[in-house]
Parts: structure tokens; C-alpha cells; sequence
């Protein structure tokens, strides 16, 4: 007897080989299988199909089941592929990266005003003065004026170090403190440029000699002072006894006597040396105990600067300064001295006094008078406003400062406006030299610092996204302000009419008897004596030292040089021009990267507006 198969078939497996079954059984095993092939209505999932023994169609899916997440044969294959094209473009070259050796790529070649910003700093080596580091690397220089200033009533090292001036060997401290203000200035905006080319510790080192000498100038232990030195050697129009002037001898040779002047008023030379000192410190940041040793000489020197008693010209009736570096007002001093001490120390006395509406009517500074646009060692006007325009543009202090920086903004637009020949306001020579002193001699000095000031703003405004300025009616882009610049210091280092570079040892053809005393005498372990060495002052023959990276003088009104020793208009270099220079080169080099430091120099301004209250303690039930 069978059981019956709910499902639709016979539970029973046929054994071909059991050949005891009687016909009768095989009929009705054969009638229950066309039973079972009968139609069902019985509907199979596709576990009861399983049961079944006879083969079953399937279904080909169409989707992979992942367990967690199913997806198309289609999907899945794209996603593969997609993973070995990422295997291939991205993980095999990190691999090769990581793995092969690695090979530095040589940096770009320096441009040329890299080239020429190396040579121009040596300079400032060549006219060191006192005992002399054994890497200063000018082979012709020595020991010098290591009995200057003997030994002051605050001093025991007297007045030893500092820079000499030009090609005598006086030391001047007013132009000198203005090319260590200068030299930190530039420094400040373009640390990374000076890193790049591989000169930011050398250029500090050069700051440094200056402002320790400076240091020495006056009682810097002491809060209040009453004197300054101001000058060591030098000499008086027309005199016929040995001096600076009268002989010709290397600053090694030196016998005569060397006076130090001193003043007890000279509101000028205190507030240039307190701008000198007070950027320096800005430089040495990462040096704490220098910095403020530097910062309080600048705070001291400025509180004299401002001491009712002794506002007067330094240079005022002093036979020994008055010819050679006179001082024309001190106003000018104030404000720049004051911006200074102000980027230096954050205290907000200084601010105001720079943006003082007095100090700015004493100064004129907001009069339409060409040569107050004209930086030089004599007139910070121009500096100072766009010193103070950087304040406004990055960090718009407003109220109460706005109403002056606004109005020194507009001014320091429209002195860049007057470096434009078009607008006619300097006369121009035929070989492409702005004449900024009116064709007297010596032009190439002011003409470097006003590539500095015009290559400045226009990294101030790119920093600001700010397109250009307007001259008038006529909108001046950046690119033609900057043309300015690269235009005057090209004609600098050659682009001129006699193709000569003005910068000693740049190109191969610069001036070969230049107006110094040490250069032009030869280092055969010969003293020359006072007038012994006037037959190398008066000698026809080259120098047998080429003081690298001197700026000379420059040429005439009609671009035409001279290159005589005795003639020092066209010969002579100076401290305060070569500064300049330097800041013009740095800021126009591409080593390092474009553009300026934008906030480094605000490190100790403290915030404009009252800090947010503190924040109510978390409540507590």
C-alpha cells in the first residue's frame, strides 16, 4: 500500500534492477506516475521544489547577493574595474614616490636683481669700522678707529664699530641710522626673500653692527638722557690740517686726530635713531633680551627727541656736520620714529603721536610740494605716510585715527602718482632717469629709494586685491607703478646710455676709480701717511680693490659718468644710498617667492576693538 504524496509525486524510488515486481504492480506503479504527472494547482516555493527529485529549472538571477548589500552583475563588474584604474593612477605612482630613491631638483637660477642684491650687501662690509669678524669677507679690510670715542663717561668701549660713511672715513650717525632703519625695514617685508637667496643671517648681521654701535651713542642703561654723540672724525670745509678729508689714507692707517661731536638737542638725529632701533627689534623677535634691549634705547632716545628743551636741528652751526649732512626740520623724525616705536611696542601713545595733525602741519607734510615726496636720509615724509598707509589698508583702525591716515593714504597715492612722466611733475634725462633732486649731483640715491617706496605699495595693494590707483582722472595699473621701479633700478645696473653698471663688481662694465680711500689704496703692507696716499687719490690707474656692491654717485642731467677718483659726485658711494638700494633690489627679486610679509611687522599691535566678555558659567540646577 502507498502513501499518498501531498506534493504531487511518489514518495518511492524505482529500483530497475528488482525484477520480482509482477506485471500487476508495475500497471499500477505506471497509473499512480500519470497521476502525478497530472496538472497541480499546488503552488511551490522554491523550498518544496527543492524536494523534488526530478531536475528543476532555475532561474538565472541577476543580482549578487553580498550578504549585506545586493547588487547587479553589472554594478559589480564596473565597480572592479573602477578599483584597479584607482589602484593603477593613484596608488601606484604614491608607491613609486615613496619608494625610489629621491633626487633634489637644483633651484631656478637667480634672477638678476638677486645677483645684484648679494654684491650691493657686501658693501656694507667693506665699511665696517672697529675690530673685524675674521668671516667679513673683504680681504683688503682690517682692524680700524679702535681708539674712536676712547672711553666715554658711559662707555668703556667708547665709540668703537659702526660703518664708515662714504669714501672718507668719517662715521656719520644721522645717514647711518637711517640705513639700519632701512635695511630692517626691508627685512620685515621680505624675510623669505632674503631666506631664499640665502642673505637673511648675513643682513641681520649688518643690522646688528649698526645698532650696537648706536647703542653706544648714548646712556642706553639710563631712562632719560641729555646728550647724544653724534659724529666721530670728519672735517671742516677748507681745512689744510690732517683730518678725514685732508688725507688719503685706508681706515687701518689712520693717525690724525678723530673729534667726536656731541649735541644736547637734535630732535632729528633721536628720532631717526630711535626708528632705527626700534625696527631692528621688530627683526630680532626671536632674539627676547635684544629686542628689548633695542626697544628700550628707542623709547629713551624718542622721550629726548621729544624733550621740550632740545627740539633743534643736530647739525644746527656745527662746522663739522653742517656741509655734509644738514638737517633741514625734525617733524618728520617724529612721525617716522613714532610709527616705529608703535609697529615695535603696540603702546598706543606712539600711534597717536604719529597721526598727530600737528606734527603733519610742522612737517607739511600734506603740502603739494615736490621735493617732501622724495625719500632720503634728510626727509622720512614720504616713508612714514605710506608706513602708516600699511596700518590702514591691512588693519583700518578707524576712529581716532582714520581722518590722518586717510589723508596720509591720498598722499602717499599721489606721490606715486609723481614718479609718473606724464604727470610732469620731475623732469626726466633722454636716457630714462627720473631727475628727483632736480639734476644736482649725486641722483642715483633717491632714485633707488623711490623704486623701493613704488615696488612697496605695489605689493601692498596686491595684498589687498586692490587693482591700481587713480592719478587724477587716469587710473594707473600696478604693473605700471612696478614698471617704475624695474625701470630705475635697470637704468641702475646698466640700462642706460653709457651701458655701465653703477654697482661695483655687477656686469663687466662698472667704475673702475671710484671715489674710497681703502679700495683705492693697495694692501702691499705699506703704511702711507696723511699725504702719501695722494698719489693713489690722484692716480689714473683703476683701484687695485673693487669695493663690490658700492652704488657710486651716478651720472649728470644728461646721463653722461665720469670715472675720476677726484671726482666724487659721480665716484663716491654712500651708507644711506647703498640702503636703499638693497630694500629696491628685495623687493623686486623673485627668488623667494612675490610679495611681502603681510603680518609680521603687526605682531605687537594689541586688537583694534574691546575684546568679547568672558562667557557666562555653564548653568548648573
Amino acid at each position: 500500500m502507498h502513501s499518498a504524496n501531498h506534493w504531487g509525486g511518489s514518495l518511492e524510488i524505482y529500483n530497475g534492477s528488482a525484477e520480482s515486481t509482477t506485471d500487476d504492480e508495475r500497471s499500477r506503479n505506471m497509473e499512480w506516475d500519470k497521476a502525478a504527472l497530472q496538472p497541480q494547482h499546488h503552488h511551490l516555493d522554491e523550498t518544496q521544489q527543492s524536494w523534488l527529485l526530478y531536475p528543476q529549472e532555475t532561474k538565472k538571477k541577476k543580482y549578487v547577493d553580498l550578504g549585506c548589500v545586493a547588487c547587479s552583475h553589472k554594478a559589480l563588474k564596473w565597480t572592479l574595474y573602477a578599483f584597479v584604474f584607482a589602484l593603477l593612477v593613484i596608488a601606484l605612482p604614491i608607491i613609486l614616490v615613496k619608494t625610489l630613491p629621491k633626487h633634489n631638483s637644483k633651484p631656478p637660477p637667480p634672477d638678476n636683481y638677486t645677483l645684484a642684491l648679494r654684491k650691493a650687501l657686501l658693501f656694507f662690509n667693506a665699511q665696517k669700522s672697529g675690530k673685524l669678524h675674521k668671516n667679513n669677507g673683504i680681504p683688503w679690510r682690517g682692524d680700524s678707529g679702535l681708539q674712536d670715542g676712547n672711553v666715554t663717561d658711559f662707555s668703556k668701549a667708547g665709540l668703537v664699530g659702526g660703518y664708515y660713511d662714504a669714501g672718507d672715513n668719517t662715521k656719520f650717525h644721522f645717514p647711518m641710522a637711517f640705513a639700519m632703519t632701512m635695511l630692517s625695514w626691508s627685512v620685515i617685508e621680505y624675510r623669505q626673500k632674503y631666506e631664499a637667496i640665502g642673505e637673511y643671517q648675513h643682513t641681520r648681521d649688518l643690522i646688528r653692527w649698526g645698532t650696537d654701535y648706536l647703542l653706544l651713542t648714548f646712556n642706553s642703561s639710563a631712562s632719560k638722557i641729555d646728550k647724544i654723540y653724534c659724529q666721530v672724525g670728519g672735517s671742516r670745509n677748507g681745512s689744510r690740517l690732517p683730518d678725514d678729508h685732508y688725507c688719503w689714507q685706508r681706515p687701518e692707517d689712520m693717525d690724525y686726530p678723530r673729534p667726536t661731536q656731541v649735541v644736547n638737542s637734535g630732535a632729528d638725529l633721536a628720532g631717526e635713531m630711535a626708528a632705527a632701533l626700534a625696527a631692528a627689534s621688530i627683526v630680532f623677535r626671536d632674539n627676547e633680551a635684544y629686542s628689548k634691549k633695542l626697544v628700550r634705547g628707542a623709547e629713551t632716545v624718542y622721550d629726548f627727541a621729544r624733550d621740550g628743551g632740545r627740539r633743534g636741528a643736530y647739525s644746527s652751526g656745527n662746522d663739522y656736520i653742517q656741509p655734509y649732512y644738514n638737517s633741514t626740520g625734525y617733524y618728520d623724525e617724529y612721525i617716522w620714529g613714532a610709527t616705529w616705536l608703535y609697529y615695535a611696542t603696540g603702546n598706543i601713545t606712539y600711534i597717536r603721536l604719529a597721526t598727530e595733525p600737528g606734527f603733519s602741519k610742522h612737517s607739511k607734510a600734506l603740502l603739494s610740494i615736490p621735493d617732501l615726496s622724495v625719500l632720503s636720509w634728510d626727509n622720512k615724509l614720504p616713508a612714514a605716510m605710506l608706513l602708516l598707509t600699511r596700518y590702514r589698508i591691512f588693519l583700518n583702525p578707524g576712529y581716532p585715527y582714520e581722518e590722518m591716515l586717510h589723508m596720509y593714504h591720498k598722499k602717499t597715492e599721489l606721490n606715486m602718482c609723481s614718479y609718473f612722466q606724464q604727470f610732469d611733475v620731475f623732469n626726466w634725462t633722454k636716457g630714462g632717469m627720473i631727475q628727483l633732486n632736480h639734476g644736482r649731483p649725486q641722483p642715483l640715491q633717491y632714485v633707488a629709494n623711490a623704486a623701493f617706496l613704488a615696488s612697496l605699495y605695489v605689493d601692498y595693494l596686491n595684498a589687498t586685491r586692490v587693482p591700481g590707483l587713480n592719478c587724477g582722472p587716469k587710473f594707473i595699473s600696478l604693473d605700471l607703478l612696478r614698471s617704475f621701479a624695474t625701470s630705475q633700478i635697470n637704468y641702475i645696473l646698466g640700462d642706460n646710455p653709457m651701458k655701465m653698471s653703477y654697482v661695483v663688481g655687477y656686469g663687466t662694465k662698472f667704475p673702475r676709480h671710484v671715489h674710497h680711500r681703502g679700495a683705492s689704496t693697495p694692501s702691499d703692507k705699506t703704511r702711507y701717511s696723511c699725504t702719501g696716499g695722494w698719489k693713489w687719490r690722484d692716480s689714473s690707474k683703476p683701484n687695485p680693490h673693487n669695493i663690490t656692491g658700492a652704488m657710486v654717485g651716478g651720472p649728470d642731467r644728461f646721463d653722461q659718468f665720469r670715472d675720476v677718483r677726484t671726482n666724487y659726485n659721480f665716484t663716491e658711494p654712500t651708507l644711506a644710498g647703498n640702503a636703499g638700494l638693497v630694500a629696491a633690489l628685495a623687493s623686486l627679486t623673485s627668488s623667494g617667492g612675490i610679495g611681502i610679509d603681510k603680518n609680521s611687522i603687526f605682531t605687537a599691535v594689541p586688537p583694534l576693538y574691546p575684546p568679547s566678555p568672558p562667557s557666562p558659567p555653564a548653568w548648573k540646577p
